[in-house]
């Protein structure tokens, strides 16, 4: 392995918010492996997702860049703006085998030479789901050939544990929880049960009668320690094939989870902080410090820049990202100041916002299923879980915040040549024709989520799991392992002898 660079594991868990992990305060014991990881490596205290949900997170994690250099604002956006590389096509031209589970169809996972699928989704009489151990079916052997084959690698994976729906396997469904779920002196469950947009797709996974909301936040955690374990598996696999020294491996996050948050029940909406922010762990014997811990501001669009740092590759990072590498964070170089954050969501409401220090700063574009108030200000310091709105009280501030954020929006459009895409994105919710919202009422009435066979077809587009389309060409597609899930592979390290047309 001597002279090669490294291989790299990006293990990306979808809705896994910061705070419930024990490596960043969390009370509960949750994430045991991950915080090994985290005792290995280095970890991010101030890291976030600014573009809220799936899409746009990974799109601006594997590209290095902000919704302006991306065009991806919304989950159903299915190309990136006109000249976007992304880490998987950066890494194939510098001789990487690359493999992606879990994100087939997804805009965002566009490059890989090889995909592969696992269940992610269903109902309460499906239960339990084996999400985390679905993909660890078809990863770990997927792993092995790519260690065999003795090239550099680039491995994504993808978990849906603690997506929603959370429904894990003992003893995780109820490691957390003591009580009674249907207890009828308990009524915290009446209004995410009222919430006509998603009452559906909860009644289709959530326990008959339940009346309390702390049976569902225990089962969030139970699921995060049900993927801690199985991704405590993966690791063990890389020391036991004699290449964790010689592999990148970082854990994140494309967004968190509003749980009983802002009455934003159990799913990802709006730009609150318990969506934007999400971990950062990267271990990498001897370049990345072992239990350093840096409190610094960075970003998803750092990670790209961060990672072909780190793999011996600068000169590959494209000049038009946004972000930049934070290995000058860790070595404890001057910090860069970060003197304010845009922030987007275009998925379940069209918001964006700006994010300072001390404060943030929401505007919605229309109305949103909420019925939440036009322009939102928050004092992150006095008031971290963003409880009080301060708009109508401090005008000044949110005078001040929206020149900085329309300030920085002319800049960005200057820059790219494009508008703001959360400006111009025509029928974000899906819904073909029908224009932006004229009030919450009729956001509410349209808006609607049924089953998690809905939340999987959104997210792949309503195409189904398959039909990723490469920019440079055709797929192939065939049985995984043992007859497992569908498996794409393109290119010439598929294992098929297929190769990319040009």
């Amino acid at each position: 392995m001597k002279g090669r660079p490294p291989n790299i594991l990006l293990i990306g868990v979808d809705s896994l918010r910061a705070d419930r992990l024990g490596c960043y305060g969390y009370r509960r014991v949750t994430s045991p492996h991950l915080d090994r990881l985290a005792a290995q490596g280095t970890l991010f205290e101030q890291y976030w997702s600014p573009h809220i949900p799936t899409t746009p997170g990974y799109g601006s994690m594997l590209t290095g860049k902000d919704c302006f250099g991306t065009g991806i604002v919304g989950l159903r956006q299915r190309e990136f703006a006109p000249g976007v590389t992304t880490l998987a096509e950066l890494l194939e031209t510098a001789g990487y085998a690359t493999a992606c589970v879990g994100s087939e169809g997804n805009t965002s996972s566009r490059g890989f030479q090889r995909y592969f699928d696992y269940k992610a989704w269903g109902t309460l009489e499906e239960a339990p789901l084996r999400k985390a151990e679905g993909l660890n079916e078809v990863a770990q052997p997927e792993l092995d050939r790519l260690i065999d084959a003795g090239e550099p690698w680039f491995m994504l994976l993808r978990h849906m544990d603690p997506h929603a729906p959370y429904l894990p396997p003992s003893p995780y469904d109820r490691l957390f929880y003591w009580g009674d779920e249907r207890d009828p002196a308990k009524n915290s469950m009446a209004p995410v049960m009222a919430f006509a947009p998603f009452k559906d797709f909860f009644s289709s996974w959530m326990p008959p009668g339940i009346t309390d909301a702390e049976f569902v936040m225990a089962s969030y955690d139970g699921a995060i320690a049900y993927m801690d374990a199985c991704v405590g598996r993966l690791l063990h696999q890389l020391e036991a094939r004699g290449v964790a020294e010689q592999t990148i491996v970082v854990l994140t996050a494309d967004h968190g989870e509003t749980l009983y948050d802002h009455d934003c029940f159990f799913d990802h909406h709006g730009v609150y902080d318990c969506v934007l922010h999400v971990p950062l762990i990267i271990r990498f014997n001897g370049r990345v410090p072992a239990g350093r811990r840096v409190t610094e501001t960075s970003c998803h669009a750092d990670l790209l820049p961060t990672l072909l740092e780190l793999a011996g590759m600068p000169e590959a990072i494209p000049e038009d990202v946004t972000g930049r590498s934070v290995m000058g964070l860790v070595a404890g170089r001057a910090p860069r100041r970060h003197p304010g954050m845009y922030l987007t969501e275009a998925t379940w409401m069209r918001k964006h916002g700006w994010r300072t220090p001390e404060w943030k700063l929401i505007v919605a574009l229309e109305p949103d299923f909420h019925f939440k108030p036009e322009v939102e200000l928050y004092d992150l310091r006095a008031d971290p879980a963003e409880e009080v709105n301060l708009a109508p009280a401090r005008p000044d501030v949110v005078a001040e915040l929206r020149k900085r954020m329309e300030a920085h929006i002319a800049k960005r459009t200057k820059a790219t040549g494009r508008p703001n895409p959360i400006e111009t994105l025509a029928d974000w919710h899906g819904k073909a024709g029908r224009g932006a919202f004229a009030s919450s009422q009729e956001a509410y009435d349209t808006l609607h989520i049924g089953d998690p066979e809905s939340g999987r077809r959104l997210q792949a587009g309503g195409r189904g799991t398959a039909g990723t389309r490469r920019a440079a060409g055709g797929t192939k597609s065939g049985r995984g392992p043992a007859g497992g899930p569908k498996t794409t592979t393109t290119g010439k390290r598929s294992g098929t002898g297929t190769r990319k047309t040009r």
